[in-house]
């Protein structure tokens, strides 16, 4: 039987290291015969993918093939199995004893044709979770709207055949920098939990430099454990304590002030725990974007917790401005996706969406026909309509007009919009409100991203196509006339939510569940089997 065929031993020398020792006796005499045939045909049948594979290998073993390949592919299998949780992965689901335990039922040809099946759909689901996710963004929330790309399972199970199985493994998960380091940010936490967290909360409002006594103690502690300080014995907040202050700030996406205020300690007593599902989700997350084309040598990454708008040219970030992101109310959040920007309109227009001007300002106009007089009215062939009649004759399903304001200095959209056409009627631009840059937590729009450099952002994106994209720019500027200007190339537009990321320079950040979507990502994995371990666990 195949299980006579195997012997594993683990040998967990560290929680990322499993190794995994296979010997292999004589295979079973009716691998290949007419009744593994047989029953590999009608248990991949409901599979068209899996169906096509088997047809094209004529029905022969695989997984069980008596070969030193069938040998290494069951090897890779069950040492993947094994290391799952590596990925934040469920452990239960992703089981090698239980593999082991399938591979022990082979009492014949067509007992052995079912298990060959069963290591193809146990590959399948595994190789599809540690490469595009365990989740279905939109099924979550509506505002994930992200379309998550499922290989094909033909190409899956090729993947093993045509080379190296250990190779084909490696390479299934995200091969980005990023994913790369929430797994070592992931082993890190999970030493903490193992060493007992971070210590005791901090108890108390406000902390700044010059206080005394246990509060600064239970401060420096945690700050200690964190790594944001050095072992000391002193019981002040003195100078060094807030350099750790201002460093654990930076991390966190706080005002770089050295003072533990109420919104700096509340993100300070923020358990290890809560920052390993932070990891867990920001993990499935770039499994969600494992795109095989990538994410475009040159792009925009536009993290909504971060309010952030950066340009990526090679894995560098060349150009980064603060941003203004959608309200936390449902209707005005702004979605996650990709999408690619071919054009950016200079002194644009703002054509009012039909839910801002049926839900705010038909009832505005009702009340007032003068109010938002800033406003053309239009029909639908864009001519302007004048204000003449009475507004209460109309609802919300009845109001024949649309609104549009004209280019000027006052526009909603400043000075240049930055236009990526998709369905959600979401683009990047400039804004008049400059007073909200300044703030903290910047979620103000009605969904779409406003930049807080909108012209240096577009000199940069110029600059492909112009030896003086700020003259260029600004001779349009000046001629107050509505154009459009395109894109030589495409630009990959990415709209994440990260609450937890790793800085190229390797220090961990974390942000503010701003839209509480994370804490539904989080649920959701814990349904599908996910649970937090430790590192010697």
């Amino acid at each position: 039987m195949v299980a006579n065929a195997f012997k594993v031993i683990y040998l967990a020398k560290c929680a990322a290291t499993i190794a995994v020792v296979m010997f292999v006796s004589s295979a079973p005499s009716w691998a290949g015969s007419t009744a593994f045939k047989q029953a590999v045909a009608e248990f991949s049948s409901q599979d068209t993918g899996l169906a096509e594979f088997y047809r094209s290998q004529r029905f022969q073993p695989f997984w069980t093939a008596d070969d030193a390949s069938g040998l290494a592919r069951r090897q890779a299998l069950i040492k993947a199995f094994a290391q799952a949780k590596l990925h934040g992965l469920p452990q239960r689901r992703f089981d090698p004893e239980v593999l082991i335990e399938v591979m022990g039922r082979a009492q014949g040809g067509r007992r052995l044709g079912e298990i060959e099946v069963a290591l193809s759909r146990a590959y399948l689901d595994y190789a599809h979770a540690v490469q595009s996710g365990l989740l279905k963004p939109s099924s979550i929330d509506e505002s994930m709207v992200r379309r998550v790309t499922r290989r094909d399972n033909v190409d899956l199970l090729n993947l093993i055949l045509d080379g190296s199985p250990s190779d084909a493994f490696t390479r299934l998960p995200p091969q980005s920098p990023e994913y790369a380091r929430l797994m070592h940010a992931k082993l890190r936490l999970e030493h903490a939990i193992a060493r007992g967290g971070w210590g005791p909360s901090v108890e108390v409002r406000t902390l700044r430099p010059g206080d005394i006594g246990g509060n600064v103690i239970t401060l420096r502690n945690r700050l200690i454990k964190m790594g944001y300080l050095s072992h000391r014995l002193v019981t002040a907040y003195d100078m060094r304590v807030k350099s750790a202050v201002e460093a654990f700030q930076r991390d966190h996406g706080l005002e770089q002030d050295g003072i533990a205020g109420s919104g700096t300690l509340a993100m300070l007593n923020v358990s290890p725990e809560r920052r390993l599902e932070a990891v867990l989700v920001a993990m499935e997350r770039e499994r969600w974007i494992n795109f095989e084309e990538g994410l475009g040598e040159r792009h925009v990454w536009v993290n909504l917790t971060d309010f952030k708008a950066r340009i990526i040219d090679d894995g560098k970030i060349t150009f980064e401005t603060r941003s203004v992101v959608g309200h936390k109310d449902t209707d005005r959040q702004t979605p996650e996706f990709s999408d690619v920007m071919e054009h950016m309109v200079i002194n644009p227009s703002w054509y009012v969406p039909r839910s801002i001007v049926v839900g705010e300002y038909l009832p505005a106009m009702q009340l007032d026909p003068a109010a938002h007089d800033y406003l053309e009215l239009t029909d639908d062939d864009g001519n302007v309509v004048e204000r003449g009649f009475d507004f209460a004759e109309f609802t919300e399903e009845t109001f024949p007009f649309g609104m549009r304001q004209p280019p000027g200095s006052g526009n909603a959209l400043g000075s240049v919009k930055f236009m990526f056409p998709n369905r959600h009627n979401i683009y990047l631009h400039d804004t008049p409100q400059r007073h909200l840059f300044a703030l903290e937590q910047r979620t103000f729009s009605h969904g779409c991203v406003r930049l807080n450099d909108p012209h240096d952002f577009a000199y940069a994106l110029l600059a492909l196509q112009t030896n003086n994209p700020q003259a260029y720019f600004q001779s349009i500027l000046r001629t107050n006339e509505e154009t459009q200007i395109d894109l030589v190339k495409d630009v990959p537009v990415h709209l994440v939510y990260r609450t937890a990321y790793v800085s190229p320079k390797g220090d961990m950040q974390f942000r503010q569940d701003i839209y509480d979507r994370d804490a539904k990502v989080w649920q959701a994995l814990r349904a599908q089997g996910v649970v937090l371990t430790r590192a010697d666990s």
